[in-house]
């Protein structure tokens, strides 16, 4: 088993998805970032729902033991939640989030550019469309380079 399939077994085996590792000096660092399953329901006191500090922790000591058990070595871990602008990958993080701000940039340049915001409108297992400046722009998987969210602050009033 390679390392991701051990932190993705890991963090599902506890009831959380696992967006992405980042290995980082060699594979020396790892980063993990994770997030709850489907959509997120608010948590106590009326505050959006997302990975706590207590959920970092619940991972992370789970990982310390796994990682170890498998025998593969790492110098320093972090888990996190992936922040308001989480990384988009799989066709399930394009559905999960439709109707959300996103921003795709392509590996080589469509009309001229590589970086598209715009509304996620649909995504089926090969492409996703996104809504840019009133138009459905369709991306396909294999042209993108790395999509994510783009949080309603930084999309200004003229969104």
């Amino acid at each position: 088993m390679d390392v991701r399939q051990v932190i993705e077994s890991t963090a599902v085996g506890l009831g959380y998805e696992l967006v992405d590792v980042e290995l980082a000096n060699h594979g020396r660092q790892l980063r993990v970032f994770i997030d709850r399953v489907g959509p997120v329901e608010p948590a106590a006191g009326g505050q959006a729902g997302g990975i706590t500090l207590g959920d970092c922790e619940r991972v992370t000591r789970q990982l310390q033991r796994v990682l170890e058990v498998e025998g593969i070595e790492y110098g320093r871990l972090e888990v996190s939640s992936p922040g308001l602008d989480r990384v988009l990958k799989k066709p399930a993080d394009f559905r999960r989030f439709a109707g959300r701000a996103a921003e795709v940039r392509l590996r080589e340049p469509r009309d001229g550019r590589r970086r598209f915001v715009g509304v996620l409108r649909a995504a089926s297992d090969e492409a996703v469309e996104l809504e840019v400046e009133g138009a459905l722009v369709s991306f396909a998987f294999s042209d993108m380079q790395k999509a994510r969210l783009v949080p309603e602050a930084r999309l200004g009033p003229n969104r």
